[in-house]
């Protein structure tokens, strides 16, 4: 019955005085034909009265017309009228006509809404100060809500609203330079001078202060970044909306004509220093006013340098991208004059100017400790000699300091090598340009006594590096000053290496400033490069779907003719049919499943690449995980495929996702990276040490680094990676039993061999602590011979029995190990120099920056037992270079003492260096015992008072956990310290006598 009763029409009535009577019908449409009449707006009244009373379409396009054309309503300055008129846009109207206004209007591929449209009309109403604040408010006040509702209560409305407003913001944002206009809409029209201040700092707190970011960011946590569109995500990801900050501020810049429109531009700039993003920021606003076409360097002059303090910031950044993107294929063996060094000259060199405050920068880089360009190419440092070079008193107050710093002993003592290397090219270079500008002002330094001390003090360092470079700069100066017999020859083959003499070479290079007009043509190639690429494969992508499927060639060809043939005679006897199913591309039941067009492996480095980068293919990011290893590896001594591309692929394995949760994606990925370094070490061992410093990169992320790196040395040094043998004569196996199932765990966790004896190849995300755990026992070995006590525990953990059981083992005339044939280690000197060394020297600039995230205790004890297992596969009887490592090793390791306290794992990680340490300095004849004494005395006893006092804190309970493990190596590294201590005691007599 109730199907015969269909209603005719049905009418919602509203309450709008709060009463329970309901309003007449007649009433109703009665106020609805007077909005329609007033539909005309001719004042702000009548536009907030049609605003307030639920308008029509039609009524709500010409309120929305009147609001963008008059120039006294929204865009004049602030009041009440124009407040109340924004809150009912952004309370009543969007909500309800957002979704209506974008279906009448025309939206483009990358999000932005036309300005004559209907939907960008509402945005324009919005666009000045008090529409966006009042867009973020909403939003903000949405997500109270949220987090006050109780979780019984569903929340889907204010889902779907965060969506809304999230679309609008993102939409009023993404127009072409809309932060000039939203300044110019609500600024540049006040009289008052502090209303416009006002005003001012208000859109600096919206936009730059995080604000926006902030709220938004978590309004799409709140609903889900998969639930925006892919155009209006970028008000939520933080890199994404700094590089629209700059993309901005760079067209705001251009066409900026005031001194108030460039001090409010740079205002927006400074803000957005502090979001965390510095380098991206800088990066896009030197692209954009400095490395196009047509750029006006005044403007970039005029924008970024209004204060000193934020200018050397930019410069720091301008120095490393320049030295990253144009120098990086130069190197010191490129001794000619090179045209790209000149143009980034003429870049440096228009920008300092006759600003000497920008000069001051240029020096200090050149000469401080943690300056000059350190883990980049020569090339920056020439560019940068070459602008400071047009003035004779810069070079040479750069060539004074230079000096002071290369013959300072603390200097000398202390600083990293690779620091040092660097800081003597910028004082050769800068001799170079004096000697040519001021003959008489280099000689008067050469024969100066700093020079002489500075020279002397470099050839009585104990570190023969250090004195070499000592040797290299007396002779280099003295070919400049001095002629015929007098010049300074130290007649050391050494000196005549191919990279000695090219660093001599360098007082010769002299680099013209010239202009950047090629970069900028490189530039503007490069991009224009990229772009033809990505439209084509955009075509190619259209085509391949619109395109028909093609005729089969078969049906072209003609007819066979068909011919009859006796079949009583049976000849495929000997034929066997396949089995069903043994086809495994026929293995799906239903057809359609079935995939004929499968992805080849690439088998070039460049498809490798192509195949990482398309990261919605499942397909091809599985085949390039896998394939990577082994492709770089078979490449690496086959042209230059792996050269040309190895920072890109490197680039692209560091900051790879799991986006499909590939099984074992972990692993490759670290083969990847330890491929890449084995077949590259010399220039991709730097690259990963700069990278775990510098890079934007996650915690896990910078430990596969570090994991990487490691095993790579290992490799090099021609240490098996695999697996770790777990045999009968493995260190562990001497331990006591209960000690012995503690390392045989950790040696098995990730690293497994099978009962037959076949090796198990895998790269576990805890290598490091396998390797940390074979060096631990392995030093700890020999001392745990004697150190079973079942009644007490092991004795490892009392230092007094164990120095006790040490005073009667060597009065009763033990025998000591056999001295072993010495060896020369040809990989140890590239280990020190491309694995070793980046990674210390940036450790000492790290300690410098504002963000020190390898203080982090997990990430500190990595790093630290990272640099014990370089160490270890590099020490040798016979290497060259260990006595310098162990100088910066150590140095490194007293350095860093307070902040390993803060946690067990950081201290472990100290004490397994300084382990690793001793044990590759420990030849068993006693020589290198002795010469760590005579090197580094006060470091012995400085070292073992504070383990001691680490020893007697450490309680050591756990038998088989980290406070125990602390425990132990505390121990070992006392007894081991007590036993060179006893044997050389009349040899550190004077250090001891000294110590305090």
């Amino acid at each position: 019955m109730d199907d015969f009763l269909t209603p005719v029409s049905t009418t919602y009535l509203k309450n709008l005085k709060g009463k329970d009577e309901t309003e007449p019908v007649a009433h109703i449409q009665a106020r609805q034909k007077e909005n329609r009449a007033t539909s005309v707006v001719t004042t702000l009244e009548d536009a907030v009265e049609i605003l307030k009373n639920q308008p029509d379409y039609g009524s709500l396009i010409s309120t929305l017309n009147f609001l963008c054309d008059d120039c006294d309503s929204i865009i004049g300055k602030p009041s009440p009228q124009n407040a109340a008129a924004v809150h009912l846009l952004v309370t009543e109207i969007t909500p309800n006509y957002w979704t209506l206004l974008l279906e009448s209007s025309e939206v483009s591929s990358d999000g932005s809404v036309s300005e004559n449209s209907d939907a960008g009309l509402l945005l324009r109403s919005l666009s000045n100060v008090t529409g966006l604040n009042a867009v973020v408010a909403h939003i903000n006040s949405l997500l109270v809500e949220s987090r006050h509702r109780k979780k019984d209560v569903p929340s889907q409305d204010i889902h779907l609203h965060l969506q809304v407003f999230l679309d609008v913001t993102a939409s009023l944002l993404r127009r072409p330079g809309v932060i000039r206009q939203i300044w110019a809409a609500s600024v540049r029209e006040l009289p008052d001078v502090a209303l416009r201040k006002l005003q001012s700092q208000t859109l600096n707190s919206l936009l730059s202060s995080s604000r926006v970011l902030s709220v938004a960011s978590e309004a799409a946590n709140v609903v889900g970044i998969n639930k925006l569109k892919v155009t209006g995500r970028f008000i939520a990801d933080g890199g994404e909306y700094v590089k629209w900050i700059a993309v901005n501020i760079a067209s705001w810049a251009r066409v900026a004509s005031t001194d108030l429109e460039f001090r409010s531009c740079y205002d927006i700039l400074q803000r957005a220093m502090s979001l965390g993003y510095q380098n991206a920021l800088v990066k896009l606003l030197i692209d954009e006013l400095l490395l196009r076409s047509k750029s006006n360097p005044a403007t970039f002059i005029q924008l970024c340098f209004q204060q000193p303090a934020t200018s050397k910031k930019i410069m720091q950044i301008l120095l490393d991208y320049l030295a990253q993107r144009f120098l990086s294929h130069i190197n010191i063996h490129n001794d000619s004059q090179n045209k790209t060094v000149s143009s980034v000259a003429g870049i440096i060199s228009t920008l300092i100017g006759d600003d000497p405050s920008r000069k001051s920068f240029l020096v200090s880089w050149c000469t401080s400790s943690s300056g000059a360009g350190l883990g980049d190419g020569i090339g920056i440092r020439r560019a940068v000699l070459a602008a400071l070079a047009t003035d004779k008193d810069t070079i040479t107050l750069v060539l004074e300091k230079s000096l002071n710093q290369f013959g300072d002993q603390l200097y000398i003592k202390h600083a990293a090598i690779l620091q040092q290397e660097v800081h003597t090219q910028v004082l050769l270079l800068s001799a170079g340009y004096v000697s040519r500008l001021s003959p008489i002002r280099l000689t008067m330094l050469v024969r100066s006594g700093a020079y002489m001390s500075g020279v002397s003090n470099r050839i009585a360092s104990t570190q023969e590096r250090t004195r070499l470079l000592g040797m290299v700069v007396g002779e280099a100066l003295s070919t400049l000053v001095d002629k015929g017999k007098n010049k300074l020859d130290f007649h050391m083959d050494e000196t005549e290496t191919e990279e000695f003499e090219s660093l001599k070479s360098l007082t010769d290079l002299s680099d013209p400033v010239g202009t950047f007009d090629d970069l900028c043509e490189a530039s503007q190639s490069i991009e224009l490069v990229a772009s033809s690429a990505l439209s084509s494969k955009q075509k190619a992508r259209s085509e391949k779907k619109k395109r028909p499927p093609k005729p089969s060639a078969a049906a072209n060809l003609p007819k066979a003719i068909i011919e009859e043939l006796d079949s009583s005679d049976d000849g495929d006897d000997d034929l066997v049919p396949y089995a069903k199913g043994s086809d495994p591309e026929d293995s799906e039941d239903d057809a359609e499943l079935v995939q004929r067009n499968k992805v080849k492996a690439p088998v070039y480095i460049r498809d490798l690449i192509t195949y990482f980068r398309d990261v919605e293919n499942y397909d091809k990011q599985k085949l390039a995980l896998q394939t990577a290893p082994s492709l770089i590896r078979r490449k690496a001594n086959y042209g230059t495929e792996v050269q040309d591309h190895a920072e890109e692929l490197a680039g692209i394995l560091v900051g790879l996702q799991d986006k499909f949760e590939l099984e074992g994606f972990s692993e490759t990925q670290l083969e990847g990276m330890v491929a890449l370094m084995v077949a590259q070490p010399r220039s991709m061992a730097p690259w990963f040490a700069r990278t775990f410093f510098e890079g934007d990169y996650s915690l896990s992320q910078r430990t596969a680094i570090l994991i990487s790196i490691g095993l790579a040395s290992r490799e090099v040094a021609g240490f098996d990676t695999g697996t770790f043998k777990t045999s009968a004569d493995f260190p562990s196996k001497q331990l006591p039993e209960k000690i012995q199932q503690l390392y045989l765990d950790a040696a098995h966790q990730g690293r497994a061999q099978s009962t037959d004896g076949s090796q198990l190849k895998a790269l576990p995300s805890n290598a490091i602590e396998s390797m940390s755990h074979a060096l631990m026992a392995d030093f700890l070995a020999p001392l745990a011979a004697t150190a079973a006590d079942s009644a007490t525990g092991p004795d490892v953990l009392k230092l007094q029995s164990f120095t006790a059981r040490y005073k009667r083992k060597t009065s009763s005339g033990l025998a000591t190990r056999p001295r072993m044939r010495a060896v020369p280690n040809t990989a140890a000197a590239l280990l020190a120099q491309s694995f070793f060394a980046p990674l210390t020297a940036h450790f000492q600039a790290a300690l410098r920056a504002a963000r020190r995230v390898v203080l982090n205790p997990a990430l500190l004890s990595l790093y630290l037992q990272t640099l014990g297992i370089v160490v270890s596969a590099a020490g040798g009887p016979a290497t060259l270079a260990l006595p310098r490592m162990t100088a910066e090793l150590w140095d490194l390791l007293l350095g860093v003492r307070v902040h390993v306290l803060e946690g067990l794992g950081a201290l472990r990680g100290w004490l397994i260096a300084l382990a690793a340490l001793l044990q590759a300095n420990d030849d068993g004849g006693g020589s290198g015992m002795r010469r760590l004494c005579e090197d580094h005395g006060r470091d012995i006893f400085e070292t073992r008072e504070w383990v001691a006092g680490v020893f007697e804190r450490i309680r050591g309970d756990d038998a088989a956990g980290e406070e125990n493990d602390v425990k132990m190596l505390a121990a070992g590294v006392l007894i081991k310290l007590g036993e060179v201590v006893e044997r050389y005691q009349a040899l550190l007599m004077g250090d001891m006598a000294n110590f305090s």
